[in-house]
């Protein structure tokens, strides 16, 4: 067989037309290409929704969870409108609320731990036998000695005698 060109065909050819049975190197690259391309947008579509996540990662937990469940209803059902949701509220620092209730609750726990070990320490020295103490001295006198107190007029006492 020839390597004749076909009466119909032009004297020169563009470099991507093969001859029959030789490999198409164009196809083979473009067939690389476009999933090379495939792949880099999947990955920046993911990374695009992962944003607020990434965004928020330094937030509490429950502020993460929610953005998390935002971020995949987006992905899933394509509405924008809950990655916008994920995204603003990834841009919010809600207040901590969290922090002082814990910390009054660790501060009751160990008021009640010093408390139990108080009467666990009084329970234990109920058994003891009690310190020998020494003799009493007489009283000086037979009768204690009162003495009165001043009393003032009531409060309500006194307004009245103002305006009296």
């Amino acid at each position: 067989m020839e390597d004749s060109l076909h009466p119909a065909a032009t004297s020169h050819l563009p470099p991507f037309i093969t001859a029959p049975g030789e490999t198409d190197v164009l196809f083979n690259v473009m067939i690389v290409f476009v999933l090379l391309m495939v792949f880099l947008v999947g990955i920046l579509y993911l990374r695009l929704h992962a944003l607020p996540e990434h965004m928020a990662h330094g937030a509490s937990k429950t502020q993460l969870q929610i953005i998390g469940a935002l971020g995949l209803i987006a992905l899933f059902t394509h509405n924008h409108l809950f990655w916008i949701a994920a995204l603003l509220l990834a841009m919010i620092e809600f207040p901590d609320f969290a922090s002082p209730v814990r910390s009054i609750a660790r501060s009751l726990a160990k008021i009640a731990r010093r408390e139990d070990s108080d009467e666990r320490r009084e329970s234990a020295t109920a058994f003891a036998p009690p310190p020998k103490a020494a003799p009493l001295a007489a009283p000086t006198t037979s009768e204690p000695q009162w003495v009165p107190l001043e009393v003032g007029p009531a409060p309500h006492e006194e307004k009245i005698e103002q305006r009296g």
